[in-house]
């Protein structure tokens, strides 16, 4: 399914070369007033054609609103949103219609739809279709807004060259503000250059790298989700695998708690004032799959682009024999910078969800 969410519902639908793609958004609460500049610079910093790092196709990605936007407030009717493909050039994947490219999902998605899903650009299994879901992202982003929930997202690492971490325990509004206005979110600024270095090295050698995206979520109240299944964890989970090139999450230490005694890992409780806190944040803000009040914190771990144009053995699923295929068209060196707006989209749209589950929206 290309659909997401309980109280508020994402259906993403089109395909990388099609006409469009786009969203509907069910579920919105009526009456809340949209700054559409805002919209327009999360889309921006996704948007592709405007860094080495990424596909030198370049699409606008200005969302048409045709539903659910009086004056730029939702009125209570699904918030329908459309993006037109404007550069396409399907000619540049003739020759992957019966050989299906390494990494890629050709042949799984052949196989599931019996050979009539459109490969063009990736079809439905394409990064392009990210595209709705920061817009989704961007309107849930300002309905925590007014609960003073913020959202950021960084960089963690390309390649082997990381950025810092964030502060478990205290992330300031300041570094939110300049994380989610960048193009190439870093905490540390002085990482840029020597991640460009390696994605561009990677890029000469017609080949890819990938990295990670840690995002953190600020001012989530404690006691909001609802375990076993419906955990935080879970929801989160389940909408960024839903982005392509997403293969690993982790939450506060993550595997490396793996690592540590029980003594290390526990976080200890005090108050602040009437509130209950933790010194440490090992647990990422997530107890028992309900929020602590601490802020939420997880990684994700973006694979390679999988289009590269070394020659690499395949498949010919006509003639059933092993053959090589060269990967035409324009594809980004590297994700992860484009994924960062993504990741943060997602969150705010589980975050969303999870807390009108709970009344607490």
């Amino acid at each position: 399914m290309s659909s997401w969410g309980n109280a508020i519902k994402i259906s993403v639908f089109g395909e990388s070369h099609g006409k469009g793609i786009g969203v509907v958004i069910d579920g919105l609460p009526a009456g809340k007033k949209l700054d559409m500049d805002k919209i327009y610079l999360q889309m921006s910093r996704r948007a592709p054609g405007k860094d080495k790092t990424a596909t030198p196709r370049l699409e606008k990605d200005i969302p048409e609103i045709l539903s659910g936007i009086l004056d730029n407030t939702t009125t209570g009717a699904p918030l329908c949103t459309v993006i037109k493909n404007t550069n396409t050039r399907s000619g540049d994947y003739g020759n992957i219609l019966t050989c299906p490219r390494p990494g890629h999902a050709d042949y799984t998605g052949s196989v599931r739809y019996g050979g009539f899903n459109d490969i063009s650009g990736g079809g439905h299994f394409s990064g392009r279709l990210t595209a709705p879901i920061v817009f989704a992202g961007s309107v849930c982003r300002q309905i925590l807004e007014e609960k003073n929930i913020q959202i950021a997202a960084h960089i963690a690492s390309i390649g082997s060259i990381n950025d810092e971490r964030f502060d478990p325990v205290n992330i300031s509004a300041e570094l939110i503000q300049r994380l989610t206005s960048s193009t190439f979110s870093l905490i540390d600024t002085s990482k840029e250059e020597p991640m460009r270095d390696v994605v561009e090295n990677c890029r000469k050698q017609l080949d890819s790298v990938g990295g990670t995206v840690e995002c953190a979520i600020t001012g989530l109240p404690a006691g909001a989700g609802s375990p076993m299944f419906y955990g935080v964890e879970g929801v989160i989970s389940s909408i960024v695998f839903g982005i392509p090139a997403v293969k690993g999450i982790e939450f506060g230490a993550g595997f490396a708690a793996a690592a540590m005694k029980g003594s290390e890992n526990n976080d200890e409780f005090y108050f602040d004032g009437d509130t209950v806190k933790t010194r440490t944040n090992n647990h990422g803000g997530i107890l028992g799959g309900i929020t602590s009040g601490m802020p939420v914190i997880f990684r994700t771990a973006i694979k390679p682009t999988p289009s590269i144009s070394q020659e690499q053995k395949t498949v010919d699923l006509t003639t059933h024999t092993n053959t090589t295929l060269s990967i035409h068209g324009r594809h980004d060196p590297c994700i992860v910078p484009r994924a960062v707006p993504v990741i943060e989209a997602a969150a705010a749209i589980a975050a969303v969800n999870i807390l009108a589950d709970v009344s607490l929206l």
